[in-house]
């Protein structure tokens, strides 16, 4: 469940954000700050869903999960293609990610 938890919520905190980043860089209409809104609702709620013994090993294990959307975002979405340093960070911040998340903890 985690593996498809954690990639709707950072596609749900991406696109939240970037509603307000359209809004305020792009000059969109202050419409995009209501789906917007609800989005990064959906990002909170989420997360909470995620099984954990603590919310921030939760959240510290999300956050190598959210770079590497934010770099398919950045690709499929804003259509600039992530170089080798890019994928590099973010293998290496999947990498941590797992080794947070996969030990059996007692």
């Amino acid at each position: 469940m985690t593996l498809i938890l954690y990639p709707l919520a950072a596609l749900a905190e991406i696109a939240g954000c970037f509603a307000f980043w359209a809004w305020l860089k792009l000059d969109r209409s202050p419409l995009w700050i209501a789906p917007g809104v609800l989005s990064l609702a959906l990002f909170a709620w989420l997360l909470t869903l995620v099984p954990s013994d603590a919310a921030g090993r939760a959240y510290a294990a999300y956050g190598g999960v959210y770079i590497a959307a934010s770099l398919c975002w950045l690709w499929l979405i804003e259509g600039r293609r992530p170089d080798r340093f890019d994928l590099s960070g973010a293998a290496i911040c999947l990498v941590g990610a797992a080794v947070i998340l996969l030990p059996a903890r007692s």
